[in-house]
């Protein structure tokens, strides 16, 4: 069961999409009744309204992408050094490890 939006951007599936939609609609929904209070005019609190929704979806997507971008990066040092740290644990090349005077001068 998945929930496209305009045809082509499957909500569930897509990280961030969700959030960004629902975020959008809080953003048009708060924009639009800001404006609407302001100066009472419909038409043109709904203009405003769909350009919240835009300048909010917008905003608030490339924030999440970024932010997810920095977690995999993250993730995938993580995930490097802890396979260098399995391949080089008791070697001469582990950092952790003590060397002692003799291994000091071989090198």
């Amino acid at each position: 069961q998945s929930f496209k939006l305009l045809g082509f951007l499957d909500v569930k599936s897509v990280p961030c999409a969700r959030e960004s939609v629902l975020y959008g609609s809080v953003g048009s929904l708060v924009v639009g009744l800001g404006h609407f209070l302001a100066t009472s005019r419909v038409r043109r609190s709904c203009d405003f309204a769909v350009g919240g929704f835009i300048c909010t979806m917008l905003g608030y997507w490339f924030y999440c992408r970024y932010n997810l971008a920095q977690h995999r990066i993250r993730q995938r040092m993580l995930k490097e050094g802890m396979r260098n740290k399995i391949l080089f644990e008791g070697s001469s090349l582990d950092p952790e490890r003590k060397q002692t005077g003799s291994e000091r001068s071989d090198s």
